[in-house]
């Protein structure tokens, strides 16, 4: 399947609240999966969501292995959510850097929940439901944001932690976002 251009911040798509699947298992929704894998492996992406490459629907799919922009991040189960619904497990908030394949080039230090219930569907429409700590939270929450138009840099509090890659971090060699 082919590799699609993401849509960088300032795209109007990337604001608005994509629409749920409605049908699972067809050849459409399986041909937008696999598009969002291939551009997702191609960019050596955390996660993607269906917006970022134009396609207005609630479809996320996330999974780090060892990956040269995440290189000390721990491992996260390739998944296949869509239709997210996601609610915080208790009020234990940590800040950490995040970077976006809609963001090219920037790492921003973003609060986000440390523990997480998520549930869903995957493609065929059975139902996915898991509890969650740490990066693998991260991910979750980063990507689900995407299907409600918030992009990272909305959710920074200090924006002095919000900057281009290679100026806060100088000594660390990563591929561009």
């Amino acid at each position: 399947m082919p590799i699609r251009p993401v849509l960088r911040m300032g795209d109007p798509l990337l604001f608005q609240k994509a629409l749920p699947v409605k049908e699972f298992n067809t050849p459409e929704l399986h041909a937008v999966i696999e598009d969002m894998k291939d551009t997702m492996n191609f960019m050596n992406g955390a996660g993607i969501a269906a917006p970022q490459i134009g396609v207005s629907l609630r479809i996320v799919i996330f999974g780090v292995g060892i990956n040269p922009r995440y290189p000390d991040a721990e491992q996260v189960p390739y998944t296949i959510l869509i239709n997210p619904e996601i609610t915080p497990v208790g009020d234990d908030v940590e800040e950490g850097w995040e970077g976006c394949l809609s963001v090219p080039g920037m790492r921003g230090l973003v609060p986000r929940y440390q523990r997480l219930h998520y549930k869903g569907f995957d493609p065929y429409g059975s139902p996915i439901d898991r509890m969650v700590s740490g990066f693998h939270a991260r991910v979750v929450q980063h990507e689900c944001d995407h299907l409600d138009g918030i992009l990272y840099p909305m959710r920074i509090k200090n924006m002095t932690n919000f900057g281009y890659t290679d100026v806060l971090f100088p000594d660390l060699r990563v591929e561009d976002d």
